[in-house]
């Protein structure tokens, strides 16, 4: 790969995560100067408030909408899709037993009563507040996105079901989609200008206690990552190939993992995961699904950034992270990460899911708070989701093809060498 082609996948990254710097180094030179820049983000914040209703109604139902399917594809994408989710759920676990053990905000930025920070009540009233909204103009608030998400699913489902009479819905959510798409895009080019001012407003207020929790996260989350690829990708690929599973697994793995990082896209991934899912001996018809389905659904590194996302953010607010938490973020985590990173813009709903319904009267300051950290942990984040890919692809075919898959495969190979 040429550096000049990596250079160029990380340049809006690299601008985004320089205007932070610049931003942070006003802030903490000219307080003043940083206060008055603060209207610079809001713009951008209430802007990406305004669309985000429209673009995950587009996005979801029009996806919905449009599918078809067959059976064999049926079954292995029913196995793909709850492979995804109990991966993600076991990421989500673990990320949030460490954090329990090593929050990563030691000193918070702002001491907020948990009733300020908003009530997402018990389990029970959280299950209910997942998936319904009082009425339709409810599912119209940026505060009720799962609401929204479930009524854009079922939306889709019955344009779907409508045969003749939904092409022509079908047809306008498609384009719908992609007008909002566009939109958002348009949106983000202003995204560097905007975490500019807001850095240097909250270096302005908060001064060093940033860096620091910054670091703290980093600190547990690099690692993590690189632990979780040499021992959780190794046990899900002797249970999906058997003995020779992880042999296999660590023969071709590096090539996905270093092109996703080199990328920093799951999409851009996709040619390489094929390559070595087709040199592993994986049946064409499910490398063909499972791979590109697992770039916008397969995220275990998301759901890993998701729980340090709701953790930072309750450690700024001098809040804690309890046991009780564990099934409602595990479960916010998993959503919005399996379910939100095919969708234009998905990291950013991902971000408002979790803001809604954890920190749903402070959502102004916590949103690019999740932004950053968001920024700062993409390319492991990555590297996780797409070389992950290729793992879950062992599982699947265990399912599909049989668990002694593997072993034929590999005798196949030998008789024709």
């Amino acid at each position: 790969m040429e550096a000049r082609s990596v250079a160029k996948n990380y340049r809006f990254l690299a601008i985004l995560l320089g205007s932070m710097v610049l931003g942070a180094i006003v802030g903490w030179v000219s307080p003043e100067l940083a206060n008055k820049l603060r209207p610079f983000g809001t713009v951008f914040i209430n802007m990406m408030f305004c669309v985000v209703v429209p673009m995950v109604f587009a996005s979801i139902s029009s996806a919905i909408a449009n599918m078809q399917s067959r059976k064999r594809a049926g079954k292995i994408m029913g196995v793909t899709i709850l492979t995804f989710v109990i991966t993600g759920a076991i990421a989500a676990v673990l990320m949030f037993t460490i954090l329990k053990a090593f929050p990563p905000v030691q000193t918070a930025w702002t001491e907020v009563p948990a009733e300020e920070i908003g009530d997402y009540a018990s389990l029970s009233d959280m299950i209910v507040n997942f998936f319904t909204a009082s009425d339709f103009v409810g599912l119209l608030s940026r505060r009720a996105m799962l609401p929204l998400i479930v009524f854009s699913m079922l939306f889709g489902f019955a344009t779907n079901l409508a045969g003749e009479a939904g092409k022509i819905v079908a047809n306008f959510l498609s384009s719908l989609s992609d007008v909002m798409m566009k939109f958002v895009q348009i949106i983000t080019y202003y995204a560097p200008i905007a975490f500019f001012s807001i850095f240097a407003g909250l270096v302005a207020d908060y001064g060093s206690a940033i860096t620091e929790s910054y670091g703290r996260a980093m600190l547990v989350y690099y690692p993590l990552c690189f632990v979780y690829l040499f021992t959780a990708f190794p046990l899900f690929a002797w249970f999906g190939g058997g003995k020779h599973g992880i042999k296999t697994m660590f023969r071709h793995i590096a090539r996905p993992a270093i092109v996703s990082l080199g990328t920093c896209s799951s999409v851009a991934t996709i040619p390489t995961n094929i390559e070595v899912a087709k040199a592993t001996g994986i049946s064409d018809d499910v490398s063909e699904i499972v791979l590109p389905l697992g770039a916008t659904m397969h995220m275990d590194g998301s759901c890993f950034s998701a729980v340090l996302k709701i953790a930072f953010v309750f450690g700024v607010f001098g809040q804690k992270l309890s046991w009780a938490q564990l099934i409602p973020i595990v479960l916010v985590a998993v959503f919005s990460s399996v379910g939100m990173s095919g969708v234009p813009g998905g990291g950013y709903i991902g971000e408002y899911i979790i803001c809604s319904i954890f920190f749903p009267n402070q959502m102004e300051m916590a949103f690019p708070i999740l932004v950053a950290i968001g920024n700062l942990v993409d390319p492991p984040a990555t590297m996780i989701n797409s070389s992950g890919d290729y793992v879950v692809s062992f599982i699947v075919s265990r399912f599909v093809d049989g668990k002694d898959w593997l072993d034929k495969v590999i005798a196949k190979q030998q008789a024709e060498a």
